[in-house]
This record gives C-alpha cells, structure tokens and sequence, in this order.
C-alpha cells in the first residue's frame, strides 16, 4: 500500500511511500508528531486502526471512541448482546471481553458441527494466537483458561493469579499482541508510544512477533524512543521537527541510511537541540563517560567506543551540516600523539586533551586545590607533595616512557611514508626495503629523552601530566590519601559531587579541564 505523508513546509507536492513495511514517526515531545500521525489517520480512514497501551490501560471518560477501535469494536458486541451487565470501562478489559466473546462462539460452533457428526478442525482463535506470542516471550508463565477468566501462572508461583494482576508490563504485552489481531485486512496500525512499559530486552522481539502475525497491515509507529527506532531496520523513518498550526504542515525529513555514519548514533541525536559532542568509550563506568557531561554542560555527549569511531562519526556528521543544522566535534584521547597530529584532528573539530590519559584531568592543579579545601586540607601541602610525588614516578618511569613515545613517533613516520602511490609490487618491495633507511631511531628517542629530563629540571608539573600515560599515577601519587579520601573512586566520586553543585568551586574544575581541550 502507498502512503502520502501529511503537507511539508507548507509545499503543495506530496512526500509518496511506496508500499513501506513500517514507518517510524520519531520526533521531541512537542513537535508535532501526533498531530502527524492523526492527519495520517484522518487520509486514511477506512482502514487506519490506532492502538494506545497508555490509553488501554486506564479509564478516560472523555476519550472519544474511535472508529475501527477495539472499544467501538466492544460497543458492537455490547450493543448485540442484551444479556451483558456492568459497562466495562478500560479497553484493556473490553479485549478481553472481545476475545472470550470470540473463544465462546467458535467452542459452540465447533460442538455444533460435532453433534452433526463433522469431523471439524480445532478453531484458532485470535486468543490462541496471542497465548502463543505471550508465552515466548515470557517463558517461565503460561496463560490458563478458567472459567471464563484468563490466569497467569509463573514458574515458582504456587497460585496462578488473574489477568486483573498482571503487571503493567505483561498487561502491555497481551494487548499490543492482540489488539493488532482485530485490525482489518490490509490496515494501517498507528502505534502510539510503541515502547512504553516494556522491557528492553523484549522490544524488538515483541515487534518482531506482532509484525508476523500481521504481514497484510502496514504499521506506523509515533515515538521518541531511539532504541526503539533502531530495532525497526526495515522501516522508513520520518523525524518530526515542528509543527505550522497556521498552515497545518510540518517540517519533516525522512531519514534514510548513510553508509558513513552509525544509523543509531544518527536516530538519537536527531532529536537533539545541543551541540553534539561524540567522546570514546562504551562502559558506563570509565571516566570519560561519567565526567565529561558535567564538563560540557551545553553538549549532548555521546560515547562511540574507539577513537576511529569518533573520527569517523565527527567528520561525518560535520559534512551533513545542511540536513540537521547541529554543531558536532569530538573528544579523542592524546596517546602520545604529535603536535602535527593533533593539530590535523583540530581542524577536523577533534579535540585532544592537554595530558595524557582522562585521569590526568583529576590531577590538574585546579583540581587538587578545590578538592584538597573541601576536604579541609592544606591544599598548598597537597598539591606540592602531590607534584614531588608524580615527578618521583615520572623519573623512575623515564626509560619505559621514552620508548613508548619512541615507538609511537615511529609508528607514525611509517605509515606516513608508506601511503605513498606506488604503480607496481616492485616499486612497492623497493619502497618497503628502503623505509627505514632515513629513520635515525636513535635521534628520535634521544630527543624525547632531552624533552622529558628538562620537564624533571624544570619541575615542569603540566608538561608531565602531558606525556605520561600512567593509568596508576592517581593512587601513586598519594592524592587520596592527602585529600582524606579512600581510594580513586571515592576521589572521582568527590570531584563529580562539586560539578554537579554547579556552585563557583565547580566553575573553577570545570573552566581548568575545559582549557585543556580549548573548547569554551
């Protein structure tokens, strides 16, 4: 089925879909992207059918009842069926209702044709159908059939208990498997809020699921929840920006894959109103990650993992400039890496620090100060004995360190000099024989060693925390102890406590750490 999409940018030519799978409505809250699901529904009313698990759950005295809904589905049968009592009220109970109508009426037909000595298949109901999904999806439950009552019972339970004490999670379950059920032939399911009080670890499978037993319908999803955008990879993605009311039109894009850029990373910060500034690392609990929101306030920071990755990401998203209007840059690690290269990543709004791993940044000057006073320490004492002691180490590590710079430097010589363009694998075999032929190893690590020996005379305590990659160099430095805390983590803890304050000691941490990268 075709869909044309809602008026764009007040434009009179028609956004056509040709026969999509799903689309993803994604947008802020405020946008507009309900109001553009409606205006769909509204195009395509015959055969729209919306469901709302927020909805379904509660009761809404003023919430109009739909057309091709389950609750006008419910007032048909309560309309044919004199002998119904109380009103129900939830829509969630009116699908119930639906499908024990629906479970009575095949039994009894199914006894008919028995009676008349037919030898009939066992129906299928749409309550057979949504036990199975249900079940695989909750492995250790199974729905009973009592009584005119549906019954959940758990592995470990001893009693099972009933639909009315479900979770709100499996009560989202069950009806988002089988409300889709009662759609027409060939519908469009508009899904509202298609994440809501669901697991992470079910979403995608549960969609997988509903989506199977529906392959007539075409679904529309309206949300604002990335991870659930991303679990939907056969579908076209329309993001949402603002909404005309005077026009009736929206600004909108449609969003297709790039084959430069992460779709996931791409989907999230779609909806973002700050700069973007993409940093290293994936765990939750590595430094970085925990710091440099708080560091960059005005930035939505987004981990990628490796350096490559941010590099890539950076440079890509810079060059689509014209599509989101969004400031990106980047945060890489230094890794003994040269002036000339960081100079190169610069350019390239890639930002590398001025020492030389992230826990350095705990040990700048600033730093120690404001923490050492918070703890009602002397922080002239602290941070001189703090400087003596990372000096000590630095010296002791000389020759480890030299080398490990020696063999960066190097590392980057050869593979400068080996892009070169060659036409043959002769030229190349010549070429490779001869690389290091101009290198002078020697005079590389020599003049590094002079570099760092002068930092040791010179006491130079910033130049230090520039080139020594040391991972161990907070606890050695004694700066835990000095400032009365018990270990790095409770430091780490102790400086994220001031920045989160946002009170003069956390603008000195911060405008310290933020010169180290020259982003303000």
């Amino acid at each position: 089925m075709n869909i044309v999409l809602p008026k764009k940018n007040q434009n009179k030519e028609e956004v056509l879909l040709q026969d999509p799978h799903n689309i993803i409505i994604i947008g802020a809250n405020g946008t507009g992207k309900s109001r553009f699901g409606r205006e769909i529904e509204r195009r395509y009313s015959d055969c729209s059918f919306r469901i709302s698990a927020s909805d379904a759950l509660y009761v809404n005295p003023y919430r109009k009842v739909l057309p091709h809904s389950i609750a006008e589905l419910y007032a048909k049968v309560k309309k044919e069926n004199a002998v119904l009592g109380k009103e129900i009220l939830t829509e969630f109970d009116q699908l119930l209702y639906l499908l024990q109508q629906e479970e009575f009426h095949s039994l009894v037909n199914h006894k008919e044709k028995l009676k008349r000595g037919e030898d009939p298949e066992m129906p299928v109901t749409r309550l057979d159908k949504t036990q199975s999904v249900w079940e695989s999806l909750f492995p250790h439950s199974r729905l009973l059939r009592k009584g005119g009552e549906i019954e959940i019972w758990s592995a470990g339970d001893k009693d099972p208990y009933t639909s009315y004490h479900m979770s709100q999670g499996e009560k989202v379950v069950f009806y988002l498997i089988a409300s889709v059920l009662y759609a027409m032939p060939e519908a469009l399911i508009i899904v509202e809020d298609p994440e809501i009080y669901l697991h992470r670890s079910i979403l995608a499978s549960l969609w997988d699921s509903i989506e199977q037993s529906r392959p007539d319908c075409t679904f529309i999803y309206l949300t604002h929840d990335i991870e659930f955008a991303v679990s939907r990879p056969s579908g076209i993605r329309v993001w949402v920006k603002a909404y005309d009311s005077a026009h009736c039109s929206w600004d909108y894009e449609l969003i297709e894959n790039h084959e430069s850029f992460p779709e996931e990373i791409y989907l999230e910060l779609l909806g973002s109103r700050k700069p973007i500034l993409f940093i290293e690392g994936t765990d939750s609990t590595s430094i970085d990650i925990k710091l440099y929101p708080h560091i960059f306030p005005d930035y939505l920071v987004k981990p990628l993992g490796g350096c490559t990755k941010v590099i890539e990401t950076t440079k890509a998203f810079g060059e689509m400039k014209n599509f989101h209007h969004l400031d990106s840059k980047g945060i890489v690690d230094r890794d003994r890496r040269t002036p000339h290269e960081i100079k190169y990543l610069r350019e390239r709004n890639i930002y590398v620090p001025d020492v030389a791993e992230v826990e350095n940044l705990l040990m700048l000057e600033t730093v120690i100060r404001v923490v050492a006073r918070r703890m009602l320490q002397d922080e002239d004492l602290v941070f001189e004995t703090v400087k003596e002691n990372v000096l000590e180490l630095f010296a002791k590590d000389l020759d480890a360190q030299t080398l490990l710079h020696t063999r960066h430097r190097l590392r980057h010589k050869i593979e400068y000099m080996i892009d070169r363009r060659l036409n043959t694998i002769e030229e190349l075999v010549e070429h490779v024989e001869t690389l290091t032929d101009d290198i002078d190893t020697r005079k590389i690590y020599e003049d590094i060693r002079t570099d760092f020996e002068k930092y040791i005379v010179d006491r130079d305590y910033n130049a230090v925390l520039r080139v020594y990659n040391q991972k161990g160099m907070l606890p050695q430095s004694r700066i835990t102890q000095l400032c009365g805390l018990a270990n790095k983590e409770k430091y780490l803890s102790f400086v994220l406590s001031i920045l989160k304050e946002n009170k003069d000691d956390a603008v000195l941490i911060r405008q310290a750490i933020q010169k180290c990268f020259g982003i303000t």
